[in-house]
């Protein structure tokens, strides 16, 4: 099992990293506990406040283990602060490169067949569609939290995303294209997926 104290004492990397960080022997605590539960493949619960530095507690062991792990969490916001802010931080603070994988259910990404099919809408999607058909040659996944400039509640997405329902699967003209595929290849090939509780349980038998 790897020291994790290195990475939570007065010597830690993260305070070149992580402007403020200071040791904190809780986060210590919660971090060497987590290591010590992968690697004895046991299950943990541990609740901790506001301020001890939960975030990093768990994705260090999670990283260093060696072993194939999904992060899930309660809120659409925090897979996206985790998987853009937070692993990249953690990759330099443990001085390697790490693979991860953000995986959101269809509905957050971009369509391409549906998107094609869109007619011109009533003049106050107008600007809203623009902006999704310029930001379709920009973006590598497909993400609409990606696109800033259109509203989440945007009548726009329903349009330009898919669902069980109408997704073509196989049979899109697009599918080779597809970013929820391409999404949920990539998760199986990570040393770390990000998920919400959602999707996670969506998939349980």
């Amino acid at each position: 099992m790897t020291d994790l104290t290195e990475f939570f004492g007065e010597q830690s990397p993260l305070i070149k990293l992580l402007p403020g960080f200071q040791p904190r022997a809780g986060q210590a605590w919660m971090a060497e506990s987590i290591a010590e539960t992968i690697a004895n493949l046991d299950r943990l619960l541990i609740e901790a406040g506001t301020g001890t530095g939960k975030t990093f507690a768990y994705l260090l062991p999670a990283l260093l283990s060696g072993r194939k792990t999904i992060i899930s969490t309660g809120t659409k916001a925090l897979p996206d602060q985790l998987y853009h802010r937070d692993l990249p931080l953690v990759g330099k603070a443990i001085g390697r490169p790490v693979t991860t994988a953000l995986l959101k259910g269809r509905a957050n990404y971009l369509c391409l067949q549906r998107l094609d099919q869109v007619t011109e809408p009533a003049a106050a999607l107008l600007d809203d569609l623009n902006e999704v058909r310029e930001w379709r040659f920009r973006t590598s996944s497909g993400d609409k939290a990606e696109l800033v400039d259109v509203p989440e509640d945007s009548p726009i997405w329903p349009l330009v995303t898919s669902t069980a329902e109408n997704c073509l699967g196989q049979k899109c003209p697009e599918y080779s294209k597809c970013h929820v595929v391409k999404a949920r290849k990539a998760a199986p090939e990570a040393d770390l997926v990000v998920v919400n509780h959602h999707l996670l349980l969506a998939d349980l038998p």
